[in-house]
């Protein structure tokens, strides 16, 4: 299977520099794509089960860059939170005293980098994916079904311009978050408001 990537989102920092938290919006569902080549790109919703998300391997990365690795998500465990919802892919983790980690910081509070893509493959069912020509000539491609999930990104150019990522200035840690599904609901209502 051929790996794709899409971008997607928008990210920003908010308060006053010191936190390391970021969150962003991965996937948005019944977004179109920007043009991908001839082609404009849906991901329906029930192209990511839940099932999908908690048996993935999902890697954070800086741009895609397989270097430059941020935060994980290995099954449910690791650094990175994964959280589907009726709109789409969400994440969350803890910029690492890295390198990246604090480049990526300094990039998303200059604005540099502003959304979030992520890396899959179709399923191998034939009714994973759908092609059409729209009413105004537009080819469209829809994606009923992902087979693998494999990266999440903050990225300078994103192939969805409904997809975001940012900082968040809060005094607790990702722990913290991760024990209080509240917090994090509050949080990613917050995003949605975007």
């Amino acid at each position: 299977m051929n790996k794709e990537i899409r971008k997607y989102g928008t990210i920003k920092r908010d308060g006053d520099g010191n936190s390391r938290l970021v969150v962003g919006k991965a996937i948005s569902f019944n977004q179109p794509s920007e043009n991908l080549g001839g082609f404009i790109e849906y991901i329906h919703p029930q192209a990511i089960t839940k099932d999908l998300v908690n048996n993935s391997d999902v890697i954070a990365k800086f741009n895609h860059n397989d270097d430059r690795v941020l935060a994980r998500w290995n099954k449910g465990q690791g650094s990175m939170i994964l959280d589907l919802q009726e709109d789409g892919l969400y994440y969350m983790f803890e910029a690492p005293n890295t390198t990246d980690g604090n480049d990526l910081l300094e990039l998303l509070k200059r604005g540099d980098i502003s959304q979030s893509s992520f890396a899959f493959t179709l399923a191998a069912d034939k009714d994973s994916e759908k092609w059409v020509r729209n009413a105004d000539g537009q080819i469209e491609r829809h994606i009923y079904k992902i087979g693998g999930l494999y990266d999440v990104s903050p990225v300078f150019t994103p192939a969805y311009s409904s997809t975001s990522c940012l900082t968040r200035n809060l005094s607790e840690k990702l722990e913290e978050i991760k024990e209080n599904d509240t917090k994090l609901d509050l949080i990613l209502e917050e995003i949605k408001l975007m």
